[in-house]
């Protein structure tokens, strides 16, 4: 047994597919219209699609699918760049910060309010 990814649900793959390849540069390594899969292993699907396929229907819920429980973690060695490039292009949560672990660590939303955090790698704090 190993553990492979979280997939988000999201309620527009197109909307999240152009964000997650802009904001955050992640190349696709398989796109399946309503699932797709990056180059890290990162993966989204489309939620309606995705609630039928588990549960045999979609849900009647139209919120974004983004709860604030789960967070999604990336890193990047260059956290003050990507920060500059993107921090005025996302939903902020805020900017960067360091935490008391001593990582510098910055958090934003993506377009369905699933939050994401973006800090530098170990060892480079």
């Amino acid at each position: 047994m190993r553990f492979v990814n979280p997939i988000p649900f999201v309620r527009d793959i197109s909307i999240s597919k152009i964000f997650y390849c802009e904001m955050l540069e992640l190349a696709i390594k398989q796109d399946f219209g309503n699932f797709v899969m990056f180059e890290t292993g990162f993966a989204i699907h489309d939620g309606k699609s995705l609630e039928t396929t588990v549960w045999g229907q979609p849900s009647a819920v139209t919120q974004p699918y983004g709860r604030h429980n789960i967070l999604l973690y990336f890193e990047h060695d260059n956290l003050d760049g990507l920060f500059e490039r993107i921090g005025g292009n996302v939903n902020l949560i805020h900017p960067i910060e360091t935490q008391a672990w001593g990582q510098r660590v910055f958090r934003f939303y993506d377009p369905d309010g699933h939050p994401i955090e973006i800090g530098e790698p170990p060892g480079n704090a």
